[in-house]
């Protein structure tokens, strides 16, 4: 099974620093949907994976989030994506869950979910928690420079990301390197 597991707020839709709270907040990041699109109809399977902490800070209730992923997959069917499932951490940062990331849970979540070794497995978000979750489930990590990666234009990563970190200007350009990278395996298995 072809899957990659995706940050949602500043990956997927515009990051806002006072959090996306409701339906109308949810605002995709321009080529996004269009994206996972591309990489559904490539044969891959599209998760995300997202702390929503507004849930543990009182900002907004699971009918508000509920809400927010019914837009989000609407629009996607739109334009011929989808998003297959969508895991998310709903503690405050002072609960110290298993699963708000950095930690690694709702990867793991994922994993037996779908019955998949995480080795290796692409993830994209828009920040170092988002790399050390993925990095620590085993993932193969790859930050976007949207969102909050914004701030890591045009410098070389912190040493605080994982190795072999791969940054991309955001999901579109991604999703150009997942493909382009299969159709260099495909070829080379042909030869």
């Amino acid at each position: 099974m072809k899957i990659v597991i995706l940050d949602r707020n500043g990956t997927l839709n515009v990051h806002r620093e006072d959090f996306v709270k409701r339906d109308i907040e949810w605002t995709p990041l321009p080529g996004a949907l269009e994206a996972v699109a591309r990489l559904n109809h490539a044969g891959w399977h599209v998760v995300i994976a997202s702390n929503q902490s507004g849930l543990g800070r009182g900002l907004f209730d699971v009918a508000s989030l509920n809400a927010m992923h019914a837009k989000m997959h609407k629009m996607l069917a739109a334009v011929g994506g989808r998003v297959d499932a969508v895991f998310y951490c709903p503690h405050s940062p002072d609960e110290n869950c298993e699963c708000r990331k950095p930690k690694p849970g709702l990867f793991l979540q994922i994993a037996e979910r779908y019955g998949v070794d995480l080795a290796n497995v692409p993830t994209a978000g828009d920040s170092l928690r988002d790399m050390l979750a993925g990095a620590a489930a085993g993932c193969e990590p790859h930050l976007l420079l949207t969102g909050m990666g914004a701030a890591c234009r045009g410098v070389p990563l912190p040493p605080e990301y994982p190795p072999k970190t791969r940054v991309h200007e955001d999901l579109a350009a991604f999703v150009d390197f997942l493909l382009e990278r299969e159709e260099r395996k495909a070829i080379n298995l042909a030869v």
